[in-house]
């Protein structure tokens, strides 16, 4: 027995509405969009924390060379220790000065840690005499 067709009005009624299942796919789509958002927000943030770290320490450590090198004094060999304060946190500077092959000329490494003694920075330059 062939089907009766239906009033257009009446189909479009009953076939408008989603159904569970094409819900649950869509929630569970966004879900995974909004958890890579936030895990890349979080990597964003962590790397910035991390520049600015890394930018203070370099100014820790070009502050203390500009002084040897404003001193106008030719360096010992031997290891320094030094704190330096920079944004709000403190580092701690150990400068080791090495001779070279050329006795006119220092070679000065710098390495900067935090304050749980964590390796951020390391830095190295030659001293020329004066």
């Amino acid at each position: 027995m062939p089907r009766r067709a239906e009033p257009a009005g009446r189909r479009l009624a009953r076939d408008a509405g989603l159904t569970l299942i094409e819900v649950l796919v869509a929630l569970a789509i966004l879900a995974v969009a909004l958890a890579a958002a936030v895990r890349a927000s979080t990597a964003l943030l962590d790397n910035a924390d991390r520049l600015a770290e890394v930018q203070a320490a370099q100014w820790c450590a070009d502050n203390r060379l500009a002084e040897l090198r404003l001193s106008q004094q030719f360096p010992g060999t031997g290891e320094l220790d030094f704190e330096c304060q920079q944004l709000g946190r403190i580092y701690r500077l150990l400068l080791r000065v090495e001779g070279t092959p050329n006795p006119n000329f220092r070679r000065l490494d710098a390495q900067v840690r935090d304050a749980e003694g964590r390796p951020i920075l390391s830095l190295s330059t030659v001293l020329g005499r004066y």
